[in-house]
């Protein structure tokens, strides 16, 4: 079924409307299961079972999407490797100016933050770049993902850090954009993750 934009009957609406659908679902739901983790942190000591399952839930937003889509190819394979170790490089130039900046993530955590990691790479700029993308091109997929990134983050991050964290995610849907690669992303994303 087609909805007509009114005045204009030969102009369709439906093509656009699903994927305006997709994507603000994609939206809602990432946003639910970031901050339901984060509520959920504040009110347990099981950091790990959380965020192991946290992962989880935003990797389910992946699910019927194409790994083409997702920028999970495998041509280039090295080139993207190389492109996430150097994204990574990148996001811990903060944490490097620091004084005594030694990685501080218990040893037991590692599991976890990798499938934090895993899980919001596939949710944000994997899904959501990518029904952003189909609704209204590049500019959207990077500012809206960004936008999104920043906002799940806002439960679970201090309000002064969330600009670096819009940076971050910038940085990470721009090269999502340019390279359509998402393979160097989840490789940044997990390295910072251990070594923050």
């Amino acid at each position: 079924m087609s909805l007509r934009v009114s005045g204009s009957p030969s102009v369709v609406a439906g093509p656009r409307l699903k994927p305006a659908i997709v994507a603000l679902a994609l939206s809602a739901y990432v946003l639910i299961a970031e901050w339901a983790r984060a509520l959920v942190l504040t009110n347990t000591r099981s950091i790990a079972p959380v965020l192991i399952l946290g992962g989880a839930a935003l990797a389910v937003a992946a699910a019927g999407w194409t790994l083409q889509a997702l920028g999970l190819g495998s041509s280039r394979f090295g080139f993207r490797v190389l492109g996430g170790l150097a994204l990574a490089a990148v996001l811990l130039l903060p944490a490097a100016v620091r004084a005594g900046s030694a990685p501080v993530l218990p040893a037991g955590l590692a599991t976890a933050a990798i499938a934090i990691s895993i899980g919001e790479e596939l949710a944000f700029r994997g899904a959501l770049y990518a029904a952003l993308d189909r609704f209204g091109g590049a500019p959207l997929a990077i500012l809206g993902s960004t936008f999104i990134w920043t906002a799940a983050h806002a439960l679970s991050h201090p309000p002064a850090f969330l600009g670096a964290v819009a940076a971050a995610g910038l940085l990470l849907a721009l090269w999502r954009w340019a390279c359509k690669d998402l393979v160097g992303p989840i490789i940044a994303h997990v390295i910072a993750d251990l070594a923050l």
